[in-house]
């Protein structure tokens, strides 16, 4: 493949998904943006009572990988039976996921919400006013999201960003409208954005369905509905899809021990974290499109036998990464101050939360790089159980005790815990240079074994 068409290719998927991202990013941060007016207790709702939806969202986020893994292969194979027979099965596991998260927000909101906290009954009040209204958003999310998968590696990235465009103005209008009162309704605070969210997501979703009838659709007469792949098929699935689990699972779990800690220091410091959620959000965002883009991209070169271009390709893909990651960070640098007047919070929470930007924007080129190689280029191989032992060091024996020990042993203030906790990202970017290097990643999903490694079913 010529250089211009790969890059056209990277541009055609990085694009659109990185300006979809966003714009799911941008549901969390008109929502915080809008929520900010009422004052630091409602910005601390909204995080501790998100931190549900945000552990759904990680655990969802590995379903659709291995969608994203399983469909770009068959398809490199040209096997359009086992693509189709791929999202069933990663569509129907996303419901279930979905319905499970919901009952368990559903019976124990209160529960959920006070892990997060100290004794504050009206932040207490607040974060369950807002759970019991956005689990409504899980189930649309999760068949938004694999449906999104199958359109990218058909080639239409273009449409699930429509989509995309158009909840976003709908979940803007709603949140002006429900969280203040207007038009003659009520001001409902938290669980008027919560609700914008809900509707906002819902609306995604049918649009999502309807452009999966019409891109899917369009190219062949019949959806080969089938839950069918086989023992060895099965075996494959559960290879790759229970590492992604496990290591998201725990990401996300090491992640809810950072708010817990955030949450246990300096009034207002929680608050000031949960400002920046939303930027870090939409920076990562801007970028997941080229992670995107190496999952689909890296998986059919794979599925078509081609290693050596797979191999190459992959460190250019690390590289355009890497250097949209530094234009940004200089830009989040500049801006960092204007961002953090737009909310009404106390001038101290405002100084903390410029502090914290200043600190990610040092650590986001490595994070970008971590997005890249470790969560598109070695998963495209289906070797997900290298990515599950890296995240686990990198969390669970490096950031998790850095942050409780700055925290509680050292009383450091919050954005040096954040600096320091973060330093998990260098060592967890050392650990998979060196699984890319030795190209043992790289495998087809069939019994045929590759020249640098077994193939992920084997």
């Amino acid at each position: 493949m010529k250089k211009e068409s790969f890059l056209a290719s990277v541009v055609g998927i990085a694009v659109p998904v990185g300006l979809q991202s966003m714009l799911q990013s941008s549901f969390s941060m008109i929502d915080q943006l809008m929520v900010g007016q009422l004052g630091s207790t409602a910005v601390a709702a909204v995080e501790v009572a998100g931190r549900p939806a945000f552990i759904y969202s990680v655990v969802l986020g590995a379903v659709a990988a291995i969608a994203g893994i399983m469909i770009s292969q068959y398809l490199g194979m040209e096997n359009r039976e086992m693509a189709d027979r791929s999202l069933t099965v990663n569509l129907t596991a996303a419901i279930a996921l979905a319905l499970l998260f919901t009952a368990l927000c559903a019976l124990f909101p209160g529960q959920i919400v006070g892990l997060y906290i100290k004794d504050d009954p009206a932040l207490l009040n607040a974060g369950q006013n807002y759970l019991t209204c956005i689990l409504w958003t899980y189930l649309p999310m999760g068949i938004s999201s694999i449906l999104a998968v199958m359109v990218r590696c058909l080639g239409r990235a273009v449409w699930p960003l429509a989509a995309g465009i158009i909840s976003a103005v709908v979940n803007t209008g709603l949140n002006y409208v429900l969280i203040f009162g207007h038009f003659g309704l009520p001001a409902f605070g938290v669980r008027g954005a919560a609700a914008a969210s809900v509707i906002s997501q819902a609306v995604n979703m049918l649009l999502m369905l309807a452009v999966f009838c019409l891109v899917h659709l369009r190219e062949q007469k019949d959806f080969r509905f089938s839950l069918s792949l086989g023992t060895d098929g099965y075996r494959q699935y559960l290879i790759m899809l229970l590492p992604i689990l496990v290591t998201e699972l725990l990401w996300s779990l090491g992640q809810n021990v950072n708010t817990f800690i955030y949450g246990h220091l300096k009034p207002g410091d929680l608050a000031a974290m949960s400002m920046t959620g939303p930027i870090q959000g939409l920076f990562i965002g801007a970028l997941s499109g080229v992670s995107q883009a190496a999952g689909i991209l890296i998986g059919k070169r794979l599925g078509a036998d081609k290693y050596e271009e797979a191999y190459q390709e992959s460190k250019k893909l690390v590289c355009y990464g890497i250097a949209g990651s530094l234009i940004l960070s200089a830009l989040l640098i500049g801006l960092r101050g204007v961002y953090v007047t737009f909310y009404h919070v106390e001038p101290h929470v405002r100084d903390t939360a410029a502090r914290l930007l200043l600190a990610f924007s040092a650590l986001a080129p490595v994070k970008v790089a971590n997005m890249i190689l470790g969560g598109g280029v070695v998963r495209s191989g289906g070797k997900t159980t290298y990515i599950m032992m890296i995240d686990i060091v990198e969390t669970w024996l490096a950031g998790v005790p850095l942050g409780l020990m700055t925290a509680f042993l050292f009383h450091l203030p919050v954005e040096w815990v954040y600096f320091i906790l973060s330093q998990e990202e260098l060592i967890r970017l050392s650990m998979t240079l060196i699984v890319f290097k030795r190209r043992s990643w790289m495998s087809r999903l069939s019994t045929k074994e590759s020249p640098y490694g077994k193939s992920a079913v084997s």
